[in-house]
């Protein structure tokens, strides 16, 4: 798994649960973050909005705002790097125009 060196992926617990599982981790170079450029950018929304934003009672409230945050961040809200619009319609459009056809 290539993660980041923040604080939620250096941790000893971690680090143990991948040596137990048979799991690789492979740490980007610190303050290299385009080395993780795909994830970068909504964990560090969902950080800001969810967790750092919120109390929370139990971890069934934690899934049900977490579900609703990624419903607003992939449906509906406007992404400024695709457009300005959210990215489920940016993948609709761009699967009309490829002309890439997947090997099955």
């Amino acid at each position: 798994i290539r993660v980041d060196n923040g604080p939620e992926f250096i941790s000893q617990t971690l680090v143990l649960w991948a040596e137990e599982n048979g799991v690789k981790l492979h740490y980007i170079q610190p303050w290299k973050s385009t080395q993780n450029a795909c994830i970068e950018r909504p964990n560090r929304t969902f950080r800001n909005e969810v967790l750092d934003a919120c109390m929370f009672d139990d971890l069934d409230e934690v899934r049900d705002y977490a579900w609703e945050w990624m419903i607003d961040y992939n449906e509906e809200r406007p992404h400024d790097a695709l457009g300005k619009i959210p990215p489920t319609i940016y993948r609709k459009k761009t699967e009309q125009i490829s002309t890439l056809e997947l090997s099955a």
